[in-house]
């Protein structure tokens, strides 16, 4: 007998922004994205392919001050979404990490889905910006992501110079990371804790 899908719907309205989000934790990596910031949509993009998740969002937000209320609050309904979609986490491997290339850079990802949000952060972007989008805001983004998803989340930047690769690499990373913490266990169906609750 399969098990049903692990699915979220999110809506987040606030005077800055009106996100609808909605994941399918085991999908196949498609995409409907229109979060009025291009280098989200692609990074979300890029997530979503090597998560092997399914992903909507739409967010109406306020881009003439800046990217910045758009992309953490994108980022706030992620979180709550993978949280929500983990039910009580039961079977799942809860524990995930990836490190990832990406041409002259090299990241080191890891993540607990074990209900304590913690946010380690050694990743400095190389420029300010990567085009048009703040590159401070790839930080903000997974801080929200980490503290609504009550995830314990870990980066750590080896090396590398062109900041669209750190931001690329970082997305990939993560998303392999939460993947594999994610997955379903085929040998137990338990909550992954010696307190058996997560």
């Amino acid at each position: 007998m399969s098990e049903p899908p692990r699915v979220a719907e999110i809506a987040r309205k606030t005077r800055e922004t009106d996100i609808r989000l909605s994941l399918n934790l085991d999908g196949q990596g498609r995409v409907e994205l229109a979060t009025g910031i291009g280098f989200l949509d692609h990074m979300l993009e890029l997530f979503a392919r090597h998560a092997l998740v399914d992903l909507s969002v739409t967010c109406q937000g306020d881009t003439h001050v800046d990217d910045h209320h758009s992309t953490e609050d994108i980022g706030i309904c992620l979180g709550l979404a993978i949280d929500q979609a983990l039910g009580k986490k039961a079977g799942i491997r809860r524990y995930g990490h990836c490190i990832l290339p990406m041409d002259e850079t090299l990241v080191t990802c890891a993540v607990d889905l074990g209900g304590r949000p913690y946010w380690v952060w050694n990743a400095p972007m190389p420029t300010p910006k990567i085009g048009g989008f703040d590159s401070e805001l790839v930080a903000d983004f997974w801080h929200a992501v980490a503290t609504n998803g009550r995830m314990n989340l870990h980066v750590l930047l080896h090396y590398g110079r062109n900041s669209h690769h750190v931001a690329e690499a970082i997305f990939k990373g993560l998303a392999r990371a939460i993947r594999d913490a994610a997955e379903r266990d085929p040998r137990t169906g338990e909550v992954p804790s010696t307190k058996g609750t997560i």
